[in-house]
Formats: structure tokens, sequence, C-alpha cells
């Protein structure tokens, strides 16, 4: 019997530590990533996307280099297929681009090492299915990949 009360506890912590975000298959390798990124209401995988509202998207982050311009690359993949987001997928990301302490407007270039904040809103429109995702979303810059994570999603009515 204990054995099996072992294997319960160590499965039930696993499963609460689990991570929401998840670091990209190709994109720039992010240390503690969940605690860079931020989904409005998304407390676990997957995350509830209402239809109709729109979702508070929040990463802080720390370039390599100098970025001269940064973009945004977001996609919900279904069935091994990327839909962009639109009205967001392949857009500056430098208006949404915020000093580390998240008040004080930033914007391109960015400095390399130093920490910046990038928020935006994404709409969850009426016209989109209700079904299962896994949202993609990456900061382009110059030389590459920002920063990039994906989560697991659900949009719903």
């Amino acid at each position: 019997m204990r054995p099996i009360l072992t294997v319960f506890f160590l499965s039930f912590i696993a499963y609460a530590s689990a991570a929401i975000y998840q670091q990209c298959a190709n994109g720039k390798t992010v240390e503690n990533l969940d605690e860079k990124i931020s989904v409005s209401r998304c407390t676990k995988a997957p995350c509830r996307l209402k239809k109709g509202t729109q979702v508070d998207v929040t990463m802080k982050f720390k370039t390599d280099n100098d970025v001269k311009k940064i973009r945004n690359l977001v996609y919900a993949n279904i069935a091994g297929i990327p839909f962009p987001f639109i009205g967001v997928d392949n857009t500056s990301a430098c208006p949404n681009i915020y000093e580390a302490d998240g008040k004080t407007k930033a914007s391109c270039p960015l400095k390399g090492g130093k920490e910046y904040q990038y928020k935006s809103k994404i709409d969850v429109l009426d016209i989109y299915p209700r079904i299962k995702v896994v949202v993609h979303w990456e900061l382009v810059g110059d030389n590459g990949s920002v920063l990039c994570f994906e989560v697991p999603a659900r949009i719903t009515n």
C-alpha cells in the first residue's frame, strides 16, 4: 500500500508543478520561462481563450545583441498547420516594448543585455472555432529569435 501512495504523491507533485509555457523547438532557450511569461486568466494548461474577449500577454526578456527591429510571429498550431492570429502575426513588436519596470515606454532599437517587457493584447475572435490549439508566440529580431514560447490552449464560447 505504501508504494502505491508514494507513486500517487509523486505523480501529483509532478502534475501540480508542470510548466504552463513550453520552450519552442527551434527558438531561443529561456531559463525560468514560466516566470517570464504571463497570459491573462491562464493559471494552468491548457489556457482557456474565450471567444469575444481580449487576452493580455506579457513577456520579460533580454536581447543578446542590439536589435534594430523586432516583430511578432504568432499563430495557432492546429494539427501541424500554423494559422496566424489576425492583427498580431507579422506586426512590429516595437510599439509594445517597455523598460524592465513595465511602465516606461521603450521602443526600438533595443540595447543588448538590457531587460525589457513586451505587453500586448490579442483578440479571440468570434469566428475562431472551438478547438484545442498550441499557441506559438515568438519575438523575432535582426539576428533571429529573441524570445519564443508555446502554450496549449482551448478556444471556448
